[in-house]
């Protein structure tokens, strides 16, 4: 058995270092699309966060291997920690399979992103310090942004077999002691008003029930009752099954936001909302965001204000989105 991993681990790792099948990005051309100037507009990270230890995020503009494989490397020299989202963009359909338009306006299939991610892991894993204990929680992410698939309830179901591939991997490539695999969507209300396509994409991950987690990491868009109603956003904040909310803070009034859906959650649904941390996308002398630190401060005390003492904990994991 011991030699059917080793022969499994070492055909895993083949399909991130072989040097011919690196030399292109895993993608299709497709046309760019005007959404993406709403969201590439993100800035860099050009140096390590202080005083925070947030690990970095990263809206990704390739599938290419050698470049994930990096990235990965590069977190783990600057010793990140916690949970990493890679968001490759919004849910696509090319004719052929589902997958994503990235940041680049080009498509990318969901198999290309799985062996991006695991490109990620790989270079996290071999650029550790001998034995480190360092871990992530590594995120395949989408947003729910005007999704260009057939069926978005099959887009959540094949995002989570994916997770599950990957998961595979990371345990055949002797990996997973360090990097854990999930998922994640940047939901926010005013991209699907109606919530259907939102719902139709959570319910199809719940349907695969592999046990990974599915990150929210959104935001509220004005508040409970703004587009959707306490009970759907409990629903994708924790309310289903597998997910938990990792909410955008960049500033105090997104933070009054989620302390009011903490509070009516737990007045009206007798609930808690599932936070797993909190998200920002600060950059020195940009005043894109607060700072992961007092991000996590500033949500921490308005839950305290608004819920008092039920307010549901958020862990101290946070996380900075920039542009790859």
């Amino acid at each position: 058995m011991k030699h059917i991993f080793l022969l499994v681990a070492a055909v895993a790792a083949a399909l991130v270092l072989s040097t011919d099948a690196l030399a292109q990005p895993a993608t299709e051309g497709l046309a760019f699309s005007p959404w993406l100037s709403a969201l590439v507009d993100h800035p860099k990270d050009p140096k390590p966060l202080h005083p925070s230890r947030a690990t970095g995020s990263l809206y990704e503009r390739t599938t290419s291997r050698p470049v994930l494989r990096m990235q990965g490397c590069e977190a783990a020299k600057k010793g990140r920690q916690g949970i990493v989202i890679l968001d490759f963009g919004k849910l696509a359909y090319s004719g052929r399979g589902y997958g994503t338009i990235l940041f680049s306006g080009r498509f990318a299939s969901n198999r290309s992103i799985t062996r991006a991610m695991y490109a990620y892991a790989y270079g996290y894993h071999h650029c550790l310090p001998e034995g480190s204990l360092a871990h992530i929680d590594l995120a395949r992410g989408t947003s729910n942004y005007h999704p260009g698939v057939p069926s978005a309830f099959t887009a959540g179901r094949l995002w989570a077999r994916e997770t599950m591939a990957l998961s595979h991997l990371l345990y055949f490539g002797a990996i997973d002691q360090h990097v854990r695999s999930a998922a994640a969507d940047d939901a926010e209300p005013a991209w699907d008003p109606a919530f259907h396509k939102t719902r139709d994409f959570f319910r199809g991950f719940r349907a695969s029930r592999n046990g990974r987690t599915l990150y929210n990491y959104g935001s509220l868009d004005g508040g409970v009752g703004s587009f959707w109603n306490a009970r759907q956003l409990y629903f994708v904040s924790g309310g289903m099954r597998y997910s938990r909310v990792v909410p955008e803070i960049y500033n105090k009034e997104m933070a009054r936001q989620w302390a009011e859906l903490a509070a009516v959650v737990h007045r009206t649904l007798h609930r808690s909302v599932r936070f797993a941390g909190v998200m920002t996308q600060y950059a020195t002398g940009c005043g894109c965001s607060l700072n992961p630190p007092k991000a996590h401060r500033t949500l921490v005390r308005a839950l305290a204000a608004s819920v008092g003492s039920a307010a549901p904990a958020v862990p101290t994991t946070t996380t900075n989105i920039t542009a790859a």
